[in-house]
């Protein structure tokens, strides 16, 4: 597995980010998207304790996110927003929150950003914020929309693997799935030897800075320090929208009905399809 550093840039104008970035699909980590944004010095660990500390959050783990049966792709428990920043502020932990749209519940936040004149298309309806304490990580993925995300971090650092669309082949994608179960960070060559042909790029975001993730791109995601982001996302392709209501269709209707029915034999049929063609890649290469 290669990868190569993503680049920064900083006064970035719109008619260069389409030009070298957009229309290329190419990452990139924007130093000052951000920087008229009021959430920029707003935003801090105490301020939400402050004013939305008695909020009920859901909170998920890597580990037993993607266990077969009841639980598949659940919520694993809840508690209140203060006592779980208090938890990612100080000390690490696996625990993760994310697609969670705190907007919804308050939703002045709204007014402490802006959607960013460097594009078009922005799904105004769904911005996130994800957080995250010390040694949590994100398996990797695509996001099931298709959108390009642009992800904005605030307080601390976060690691970003990024995979083109065309490494897919490598990256043992679970069927009716837009997941891997592949350790980036730790990668098993004996169990996945696939993995070694791919290519990709890296980075580490800091506060402050925002990376473009294109549209379908393989994303791996590790908390280099407890910390959060706000993810919005943009998406004026009609191939991409009709490609990400297809996953959407096939995840609620195939993959979550067939874990209902087959459970831990419906994820491992994924798993050896996966191998199987990550193995059909390497014969082809």
């Amino acid at each position: 597995m290669k990868l190569q550093p993503i680049e920064k840039r900083a006064g970035l104008t719109r008619e260069e980010f389409q030009e070298e970035y957009l229309k290329k699909n190419k990452p990139v980590v924007f130093k000052d998207l951000s920087a008229p944004w009021p959430a920029t010095k707003k935003w801090t660990f105490e301020f939400f304790k402050e004013n939305y500390g008695d909020l009920i959050v859901p909170l998920f783990s890597t580990k037993g996110y993607h266990d077969a049966g009841k639980g598949y792709m659940s919520s694993q428990k809840e508690m209140p927003f203060r006592d779980y920043l208090e938890i990612i502020e100080h000390e690490p932990t696996e625990w993760r929150m994310f697609l969670f749209n705190i907007f919804k519940h308050v939703p002045e936040l709204l007014d402490d950003f802006s959607m960013p004149t460097i594009t078009d298309g922005w799904v105004k309806s769904h911005p996130f914020m994800f957080f995250g304490g010390q040694g949590a990580h994100v398996n990797l993925h695509y996001d099931i929309d298709c959108s390009a995300v642009f992800l904005t971090q605030f307080q601390n650092r976060k690691k970003v693997i990024l995979f083109d669309p065309d490494q897919s082949k490598y990256l043992y994608n679970h069927p009716y799935t837009v997941q891997s179960h592949v350790d980036i960070m730790n990668p098993d060559y004996e169990k996945y030897p696939a993995l070694k042909m791919a290519t990709g790029y890296e980075t580490t975001i800091q506060d402050g800075e925002t990376i473009f993730m294109p549209p379908m791109y393989w994303h791996y995601i590790y908390y280099t320090d407890g910390g959060f982001s706000l993810s919005l996302r943009s998406n004026n392709n009609m191939a991409t929208r009709v490609k990400g209501l297809w996953n959407i269709t096939r995840h609620f209707i195939v993959d979550k009905g067939m874990n209902q029915l087959l459970g831990k034999k419906w994820k491992n049929y994924k798993e050896q399809a996966a191998e199987k063609r990550a193995e059909m890649a390497m014969s082809e290469s």
